[in-house]
């Protein structure tokens, strides 16, 4: 009996003694490491990491930047059985503990003196929030502790429904989602309130592993773990009996879904993304920001479908360049051909396939498209095809489908029509369909991707909004932003800021300017210069009017040069159009000089607006991920006179600069500090003058250049079409009162586009396009007609009041620039009293 209990004493000093050794040493550790513990009050206000996402003004999605897919919500969002789905598979007493499982931290302790290292964790909800918000994942004893003394910190700091919501907006659930609003969305493009049980489940079991019990990528190990926590929520009392059978007899239903982008505007995105990376640094990227642009949705869809479908209608024209590679496809299965494809990608919606079969006599090809199977291409779709040899030279039309392609070949196709099981694939996805085989026979046409590139861009003439923006072919393709980065000669579209000048320098509509050969031996221009019209013809005396809806070249160079090279390049910078890039030689009034068409589109904002001072501006409103507004466009106020008062009195931004400022980064003010308020936009050129421009820019639509516009059947247009020397940039301005859009086609190495290529016949069709759809159920948008104006009956032969009898037309005429009445014993001639200044100006 005394041995007994001389045991008994010496175990419970030993056990006394482990004890005290144990607390002596948790002791010591926690003395030690609680100076260097996190403080748990930041998890009060912290902030999840959440994507950048960029809207359009009517909420439509156009990108989404960040490395994690994340949508938080509160607790109250998410429903209770899902919340009991979590606590069966991670922490079953998280309600009952103190933030720290003890029989858990025993089975860990076990588990790291048996094999060295730490497998179940044994860690509670609590202790894993400590660890996603504070620590490394490392499987160490230090950073258990710290587990340990950061979750007993937590459970003292916040309540349990706290810690329940930031633990469900953290945890890390496979495929980039963080938070079961993500991964709710990601497996099952369902919010949190719509998952039957079988999926809350199925969710519920991937913190312990996402990739191991992964739906996707391991089905059969995620069946079995999501059937283990429908056990454990059966037992728990979670569920009944009942629930549990029909949930565990579910099939899997997860798939892949990324949050579709609504709007294809990837040009607008990567400027949006640019200036917020300089506006708010790489926070952008974590902070949840939202981001809302000015463009409309269907504007900008339309914008990006006329650039495609115009360059392609260009490409066309000019030939078939021929197959974009070869697979011998003799020797090789189904799977290896669909292997090799993926080397070619996708462009927009031109698909890479091989001909696998030619048949001549039915007129069909026989093809593998990449990921989508066998297709057949029509002969018909082929006619187009005839071999490219030069930008103005193509060869014969083909007869067959062999005059076009040969077994082997890889070429692009357009889907013409799909079988109902299968879905068109998503450009620049990389992994092979595993279902080709099967997925049936589609019809598709021949297609190439353009070599030929351009631009569009459309603004709210009065505010300077971008309404839609298109810079490029493939932004996948190419990153380059046409529309806001390449410096291009303007052709014939830069004339009507020449003739602008001249109306607000004295001259009229019905001044006259020779239009015959001129002949300049000029050094600044390094050769000889014999300027043309495009027709190769010349037609004598002719009006600014007619001057300009027909762009005569001859009569642009003597009205740059009776008004003088720097008085229109001052006239120029009152206007702020940028003239760092133009010349100060003759070719000037031909459009020499370089703008991006971003600058041209913002000056012929000017001009539609009626003369008002605009600057671009494409962020509309930007939010943090509470909703909390940190930036809105300031109202646009166009302002005739006091401006300097009413941008005080208004606390307005005063819009001043000498030219356009840089579109790179167009779409905040430049500092926190500028004032609130309204922008007000003063006055760059005389109504009148504009009202006179307008209306001979319109008559550009009704019997000039421009014509096609006709099309649009709409009264309140006008524009101008331009072309440079060798067709090498093509251009089409046109406007209302209300919208200014500008396109340009053209290659990025400047190259001849065709002798037969225009504005007219490039950028003209990719304008009509997109407005068809920008203008429709608009109202006529026109200029009201400012006073001080007057309409003459004149001879426009001679540019004077039209003699009694005399054939006439009526001339618009500031009051001031009126021509003066005909003497009685005027002959006609138009070279007697006023009309001599006017033979000055014609030769």
């Amino acid at each position: 009996m005394s041995n007994l209990l001389r045991t008994s004493r010496v175990l419970a000093w030993f056990i006394l003694t482990g004890l005290s050794v144990a607390v002596i040493v948790a002791s010591s550790f926690y003395l030690y490491l609680r100076p260097n513990l996190p403080d748990v009050d930041q998890l009060l206000d912290v902030k999840l990491q959440t994507p950048l996402r960029v809207y359009s003004k009517d909420n439509r999605l156009i990108a989404e930047f960040g490395e994690k897919r994340r949508a938080p919500v509160t607790i109250e969002q998410i429903p209770t059985i899902q919340l009991q789905a979590f606590m069966a598979a991670e922490d079953s007493r998280f309600y009952d503990h103190f933030g720290v499982d003890i029989k858990g931290l025993v089975r860990a302790a076990i588990e790291l003196i048996s094999t060295g290292e730490i497998q179940s964790g044994g860690s509670t909800i609590t202790m894993q929030v400590a660890k996603n918000y504070f620590l490394s994942r490392d499987r160490t004893f230090i950073r258990k502790f710290n587990e340990i003394l950061l979750a007993l910190q937590i459970e003292r700091e916040l309540n349990k429904e706290q810690i329940f919501e930031l633990y469900l907006n953290k945890i890390y659930l496979g495929n980039r989602a963080y938070g079961i609003a993500a991964a709710a969305q990601v497996y099952y493009d369902k919010p949190v309130n719509e998952l039957s049980l079988a999926q809350m489940a199925m969710l519920a079991g991937l913190p312990k592993a996402p990739s191991a019990y992964n739906p996707l990528a391991n089905p059969e190990r995620a069946l079995i773990r999501r059937d283990w926590i429908l056990g454990r929520m059966k037992d728990l009392g979670y569920i009944s009996e009942e629930a549990w059978a029909l949930a565990k007899d579910a099939p899997i239903t997860a798939s892949y879904n990324t949050r579709e982008t609504e709007v294809n505007a990837d040009y607008l995105a990567e400027m949006a993304r640019a200036e917020m990376v300089r506006r708010f640094g790489e926070e952008t990227y974590t902070d949840g920001y939202s981001v809302t642009l000015t463009v409309d949705s269907e504007k900008q869809q339309a914008a990006t479908e006329a650039l495609q479908a115009g360059l392609e209608d260009y490409d066309r024209r000019h030939g078939f360049r021929g197959a974009i590679g070869q697979i011998d496809v003799s020797d090789l299965s189904g799977d290896e051909i669909s292997r090799q494809l993926l080397n070619y990608p996708q462009v927009e919606s031109l698909v890479p396939a091989v001909v696998t079969r030619i048949d001549d006599e039915a007129g069909e090809v026989h093809a593998q498209l990449r990921r989508l199977g066998t297709g057949i291409i029509g002969f018909d779709t082929m006619t187009w095809a005839k071999r490219y040899r030069t930008e103005n030279l193509t060869g014969p039309e083909p007869k067959k489908p062999s005059d076009v392609v040969s077994v082997g070949d890889v070429i692009y196709t357009k889907i013409l029509e799909l079988p109902q099981v299968t879905e068109l694939p998503e450009a620049n996805d990389d992994q092979p369909d595993p279902e080709d085989a099967g997925a049936g026979t589609l019809k598709a046409a021949l297609a190439q991707a353009p070599k030929v590139e351009g631009a569009l861009i459309s603004l709210t003439a009065k505010t300077g909004a971008i309404e839609a923006l298109a810079g490029g072919y493939s932004f996948s393709q190419s990153k380059y932003n046409r529309a806001t980065q390449a410096q291009r000669q303007p052709g014939s579209t830069f004339k009507p800021f020449l003739y602008l000048a001249a109306l607000e320098n004295g001259r009229t509509p019905a001044t006259l300017y020779n239009d015959a050969p001129i002949v300049f031996d000029d050094s600044e221009l390094e050769d000889t210069w014999r300027p043309q019209n495009s027709s190769g013809q010349f037609y004598g005396p002719t009006t600014l009017r007619e001057g300009l809806y027909r762009s005569r070249n001859l009569v642009s160079i003597r009205l740059l040069r009776d008004l003088g090279i720097q008085t229109t390049l001052d006239y120029l910078r009152q206007l702020k159009v940028p003239t760092n890039n133009m010349p100060s030689n003759l070719s000037l009034s031909l459009g020499s000089g370089l703008l991006t068409p971003m600058e041209l589109a913002r000056a012929f904002a000017v001009i539609a607006n009626g003369g008002y001072d605009v600057q671009p501006y494409l962020i509309e409103r930007i939010e943090e991920s509470d909703g909390t507004v940190v930036y809105e466009a300031p109202e646009t106020i166009l302002c005739d006179s006091n401006c300097d008062q009413l941008a005080e009195n208004e606390n307005a931004t005063d819009i001043q600069t000498d030219e356009l400022p840089d579109t790179e980064g167009m779409a905040l003010p430049a500092s926190a500090d500028e004032p609130e308020g309204p922008r007000v936009m003063r006055r760059l050129a005389d109504e009148r003058s504009v009202y006179i421009l307008h209306s001979i820019m319109q008559d550009v639509i009704r019997r000039g250049t421009g014509r096609r516009a006709l099309a649009l059947e709409r009264s309140d247009l006008a524009g101008k079409t331009g072309t440079t020397n060798e067709q090498k940039d093509t251009w089409f301005a046109g406007f209302n009162h209300d919208m200014a859009t500008t396109v340009w086609v053209g290659f990025d190495q400047p190259a001849p586009l065709g002798r037969a290529e225009y504005g007219a016949s490039t950028a003209l069709p990719v304008w009509l396009d997109y407005m068809k759809v920008a203008l429709k159920d608009a109202p006529a948008a026109t200029m009201d007609r400012p006073n001080g104006l007057a309409s003459i009956r004149i001879n426009p032969q001679t540019g004077e009041r039209a003699r009694p009898g005399e054939d006439g037309v009526f001339e618009l005429f500031k009051e001031e620039d009126v021509p003066a009445p005909l003497s009685a014993d005027d002959n006609g001639s138009g070279l007697n009293g006023e009309s001599e200044g006017l033979s000055r100006q014609i030769f």
